[in-house]
């Protein structure tokens, strides 16, 4: 009884000490300029698009920022933006996903009243489950840049409740995205290749899609629950 009972504690002592490494900076990464972007225990720092405040969806619970569409009040969907805006950066962030679930992270996201979504904007990298209808389609897999990536890494995400590690990289208007350690996507947004491609999308829509290098980073609110975690920002 002794034995199990110092087993059971040394597994409590592991956990907290698990929990509290999370959502924070070394001391190196500090010098380094790395930025955290949620603190674990709340939203400051984010807003709902286009809105002035937090959506119910979203809220900061054990050391996740978190997305319960149940908890939705409103009829349209409504992604988390930052207050701030960034060019050139590094954002590493941890995810999990629900079985089945999509979502999905914005970058250079811009804010207008005649856009009533993240993704008219914003470049998004691609969060899916395995169970996910879409799965199999190349330019949507996990860690894509959706709708254009057209020959994907060989890398997938965890299972459902597992969380993933990954990594956008933004210099000049070319961007990286890596999932697990692998990188799945690269492409220039100032190029002529890349405005060709978004003329041959549903994207040709929208004007202002992926026009400007600069803007907020969204999290995408979409259907079912997703949690974020260890969300920093290295200027470059």
């Amino acid at each position: 009884m002794r034995t199990c009972l110092i087993v059971a504690f040394i597994n409590i002592l592991f956990l907290i000490g698990c929990t509290g490494s999370q959502n924070q900076l070394t001391s190196e990464e500090k010098k380094q300029g790395w930025i955290l972007l949620f603190d674990g225990k709340t939203t400051k720092g984010w807003h709902g698009y286009n809105k002035d405040g937090l959506p119910a969806v979203w809220l900061a619970k054990d050391g996740e920022l978190q997305c319960n569409p149940t908890k939705r009040t409103e009829l349209e969907v409504t992604d988390l933006v930052t207050d701030q805006s960034y060019e050139n950066y590094e954002l590493q962030f941890e995810w999990k996903i629900s079985e089945g679930g999509n979502s999905g992270v914005f970058i250079n996201v811009q804010e207008k009243k005649e856009l009533i979504a993240a993704w008219m904007t914003g470049p998004e990298y691609q969060l899916l489950e395995k169970a996910h209808v879409d799965f199999d389609k190349p330019e949507k897999k996990p860690g894509s840049l959706y709708a254009f990536t057209k020959e994907p890494a060989t890398v997938t995400n965890n299972k459902p409740g597992e969380w993933n590690q990954s990594t956008i990289k933004q210099v000049n208007g070319v961007i990286e995205f890596y999932l697990n350690g692998v990188r799945t996507a690269k492409q220039d947004l100032t190029s002529q290749d890349w405005k060709d491609a978004v003329a041959q999308t549903h994207f040709k829509a929208y004007p202002e899609f992926a026009m400007i290098t600069k803007g907020h980073i969204a999290l995408q609110d979409w259907q079912k629950p997703v949690s974020f975690r260890n969300i920093k920002l290295l200027p470059l």
